[in-house]
This record gives C-alpha cells, structure tokens and sequence, in this order.
C-alpha cells in the first residue's frame, strides 16, 4: 500500500495497463490532478520501479510513460478495483 496507497497513483497506472502515454495525454485522463501533483505522482512511480519515462531528444521535448514488469504485476488489483468501483457507483 504505500507503493500505491494515494489518490493519484492507482489512477496513474490503471490509464498506462492499455500501453505507454504521451505526458500531456496521461495528464488529460486524469481530470482534477495538478501539474505539481502529476509531476510528483510520476516521479515517485519511476523511483519505486512501477513505471517507465522515456525522453525522446526532439523540440520540444517528448516524454512517454510505460508501466514496468512490477507496475504490470499489479494489473489484476487495478482492474479489480476499477470494477468495484464502477459497481458500486451504481447502487
């Protein structure tokens, strides 16, 4: 849990379990987070080894985030969760 346990962490990895995304894209999906916070959220995902920054050296610069083999290992816990939440926004 403290790999994962904030509001923002899960929601990062669960929008990368359908492949790598574009900063600004993976920014986009996540409605309410702010630059610092995104910025902060990867971070700490890349130090613990969950996911992936690759820099591409173009103008301007072009930054993608992957999930590793450990932020993949966590998939079945993401989907598990995204579904009990979806059911339970319907009671």
């Amino acid at each position: 849990m403290n790999l994962i346990g904030t509001k923002w962490k899960p929601l990062v990895l669960f929008h990368l379990l359908d492949g790598d995304l574009r900063s600004g894209m993976l920014q986009k999906k996540i409605p309410g987070i702010s630059n610092k916070m995104f910025t902060q959220t990867v971070r700490d995902l890349e130090k613990d080894g969950l996911i992936s920054r690759k820099v591409f050296p173009v103008v301007p610069p072009r930054v993608e985030y992957g999930l590793s083999a450990r932020g993949k290992s966590l998939e079945k816990i993401l989907r598990s969760l995204d579904k009990w939440g979806a059911e339970d926004c319907q009671k």
